[in-house]
């Protein structure tokens, strides 16, 4: 039996596998979020085996070979069980079937990259030493960040997020960022291992980071307790509806509106402001869609706005171009504002490579053979409604799992979130993307209304609390009153902070390594 955990086919290849693997109950809907305190430290001590292995029975394979299959294993365990539910999006249209083993394989095998490469370049390096947890925290962390910005982005299930059921260990996000906080929260991660090293620093080194995860949460719990938000704050009254259509049911835009305004039970003498999900009106052609015209005009009236996602185009010089939308309108479906959605998804939305693609039959997974454009306007929508100036920060889908867009905008008072989960049937994907909006919320410190059909729809707290939701198989609506907040406009300075973590990361790696700790 102990012969068979010295191979290295078990080592390199079907441990770190299983490691990786186990990471998914970490995050939503699971939040099991202490296996990756027995995760990352197995997988810290794998690579230090495999490194002293690598001089004996491992002698014939090079040592760095060794790493990066490790590395790429762990990753593939990540991704593969993390993020499974994108084949779901595969399975609506016969046409797109044979590309699900390539979804379930070549994706998470393109994103274990993010583990390889960083395994592969410290892992010489690592000993069982303090130093090392060090080491590695900086990797990963930068590999993250990496992940997050580079090509389209995909920063999905950040080590971070696995603590979205505390948002008392949250608070601190406000201050110094997502990518700040995951730097911390990987380093914690990490602290088990200290328990295994000889020098009797570690029992510093624990108590300072033991200290951190206390204080952190006891402030994040005094914040949440003596929030007060100014009394004077006027109050607007929001109504999300889910209708729990699917996505065959969208192809019939007149049935949708009446499922759709059925659920919403507006009533004409209150102000409210409507938010339905996203992708509801396949053309905003609406002096077209006569019938659709005059259901809103018999159940709405001036007291209403809606919300609502549609597909919309524009004619250029350079042809036509099509956009995923996030639209005003009113009683009369007159069109008010608009937002083109700007984080597309590869594949979904657009295809890269679209004219050769298309040669050989492929098209995007969303309805409409041309991939949508990127949008190049405002992402924060003015409206004046019931003498009160909103200005809300618009995120289409996923768009809401971008830090970025926080850090970039700092002129909106409320975040609105509309989404189409269907895509992704019941999986765990509509968990852990709704557990993003959480995030955002406390980043910036504004209330996060999202509609999503078939995904969570919700109430969001500036502290990140969930005032009200909708599961992804609950049908109706849910009303509350939102008081609008004056936001600083003060420029965000978590990058900085990023950066000064890591520069304070390194120096300390350097001093420890000097002195063999």
């Amino acid at each position: 039996m102990l012969n068979f955990f010295n191979k290295r086919f078990f080592i390199i290849f079907l441990f770190p596998l299983f490691l990786g693997g186990l990471t998914v109950l970490s995050f939503q809907p699971f939040n099991f979020f202490f296996v990756n305190f027995l995760s990352l430290p197995l997988l810290f001590f794998s690579i230090v085996y495999v490194k002293k292995k690598s001089k004996s029975i491992y002698r014939k394979k090079p040592y760095l070979k060794n790493l990066f299959i490790l590395g790429t294993s762990y990753g593939f365990g990540f991704f593969f069980f993390g993020n499974y539910w994108i084949a779901y999006s595969l399975t609506f249209d016969e046409s797109f079937k044979f590309l699900i083993p390539l979804s379930l394989i070549l994706i998470p095998l393109f994103l274990s990259l993010f583990f390889s490469l960083p395994i592969l370049l410290v892992g010489s390096f690592c000993e069982k030493n303090i130093s090392s947890i060090f080491l590695i925290s900086i990797a990963f962390s930068l590999a993250d960040f990496l992940r997050s910005n580079i090509l389209t982005g995909f920063p999905w299930n950040i080590w971070a997020y696995s603590f979205s059921w505390s948002i008392e260990s949250l608070q601190i996000l406000s201050t110094i960022g997502l990518f700040s906080l995951n730097f911390l929260v990987i380093t914690i991660f990490f602290l088990p291992s200290v328990f295994f090293f000889r020098p009797k620093i570690k029992y510093f080194f624990l108590f300072s980071f033991m200290t951190l995860i206390f204080t952190n949460y006891f402030y994040g719990s005094y914040k949440i307790n003596s929030v007060n938000y100014d009394t004077n704050s006027k109050k607007v009254n929001f109504k999300i509806i889910s209708a729990g259509m699917n996505l065959s049911d969208f192809k019939d835009e007149k049935e949708v509106a009446l499922k759709l305004i059925k659920y919403s039970e507006p009533d004409k003498k209150k102000k409210t402001i409507f938010v339905w999900p996203e992708g509801v009106f396949l053309s905003e052609n609406f002096n077209q869609k006569k019938e659709i015209k005059d259901l809103f005009i018999k159940n709405f009236s001036e007291n209403h706005l809606i919300i609502l996602g549609a597909n919309t185009s524009k004619n250029t010089t350079l042809g036509d171009k099509y956009f995923n939308s996030m639209i005003v309108v009113d009683q009369n479906l007159s069109f008010i504002s608009k937002y083109d959605k700007k984080k597309l998804v590869p594949f979904g939305e657009f295809l890269p490579f679209e004219k050769f693609l298309n040669s050989v039959g492929l098209k995007k997974i969303t309805p409409g053979y041309a991939s949508f454009s990127k949008g190049t306007g405002e992402s924060i929508i003015n409206l004046k409604f019931d003498s009160e100036n909103i200005n809300f920060l618009s995120l289409i889908c996923y768009e809401i799992i971008f830090p970025n867009f926080i850090e970039k905008y700092n002129r909106f008072n409320l975040i609105i979130n509309i989404s189409e989960d269907a895509w992704f049937g019941e999986s765990i994907g509509p968990h852990q993307h709704f557990a993003k909006a959480i995030f955002r919320s406390i980043e910036s410190g504004v209330y996060t209304i999202r509609s999503a059909n078939k995904g969570i729809s919700a109430f969001i707290s500036p502290e990140g609390k969930i005032l009200k939701n909708l599961q992804p198989d609950e049908i109706g609506n849910i009303e509350l009153n939102i008081p609008i907040l004056k936001k600083s406009e003060k420029q965000s300075k978590k990058d900085l902070i990023f950066l000064l973590l890591l520069i304070t990361y390194i120096f300390t790696f350097f001093v420890l390594r000097k002195f063999k700790i």
